[in-house]
């Protein structure tokens, strides 16, 4: 029971990570609230599945790009759950163009996402944090953000902001009891992984030593350690798994 009664917030937890991340955290012991974008039947099984590890469930519409609905979305946990323990910033999106030929709006929805929602979540989360001397934030990033693998250039660009923003707050949290890592992914089985074109799956699998895709039970299992209190003296770090990948 890593996180025994905790309270926990998963952006982006209808499908993927995301839905993984809160089964595994609420066997784990937590109530476990999240938002999703627009599948409200992929919500209600990440509801379902959570319940059946006998923990609270909370399912929010909200866009984390919004600056209102995120901060709506907060005060709805807030009230609900007293508080929030635990942070888990994982939504994301991608769009699969060539930097030389992507429109103008493929970036500016990437950013307002990908790098918008840290400020518009992380803020308030990190606000009540700090009065409560206590909490723990992990972002879902991506080994895009480290290394030069083949990836769409605003993605790549929002998952290394992403641990630029874990390391700041970080280090402005360590003083009042707060602690932020990030755990940078490999290309896992997700919708989004669908995204990417075969030749570039094959790629990866070739140089990844395991010679396969990471599944989202192994990323959530990972992340449930690194959220709880048995991880208490890490904070500002980045920890990879990708499956032993060399480029």
């Amino acid at each position: 029971m890593l996180l025994d009664d905790k309270k926990v917030l998963v952006t982006g937890g209808s499908r993927g990570i995301g839905r993984s991340l809160c089964r595994v955290f609420a066997r784990e012991g937590a109530d476990v609230a999240f938002c999703y974008a627009s599948n409200e039947e992929a919500a209600r099984e990440t509801e379902r599945l959570i319940e059946d590890e006998d923990r609270a469930a909370l399912a929010r519409q909200a866009d984390v790009g919004d600056r209102e609905a995120a901060r709506g979305l907060v005060e709805t946990v807030t009230d609900e759950f007293g508080r929030i323990d635990v942070l888990v910033l994982n939504a994301g999106i991608n769009r699969g163009s060539l930097f030389l030929r992507m429109p103008d709006e493929d970036w500016d929805d990437i950013m307002r996402v990908n790098v918008g929602g840290l400020y518009n979540v992380g803020k308030p989360v990190f606000q009540q944090m700090t009065r409560q001397r206590d909490g723990a934030i992990l972002g879902i990033t991506s080994i895009s953000g480290i290394r030069s693998v083949p990836a769409g250039v605003p993605y790549a660009t929002s998952k290394a902001a992403m641990i630029g923003f874990i390391k700041a707050i970080a280090r402005e949290g360590g003083t009042v009891g707060l602690r932020a890592n990030a755990l940078a992914v490999g290309v896992v089985e997700t919708d989004l992984a669908s995204t990417i074109p075969e030749r570039f799956l094959e790629r990866y699998r070739d140089w990844c030593a395991q010679g396969r895709l990471g599944q989202p039970d192994e990323t959530a299992e990972l992340a449930a350690f690194l959220a709880s209190e048995r991880n208490s003296y890490m904070t500002g770090e980045v920890i990879v798994q990708d499956g032993g990948v060399v480029v």
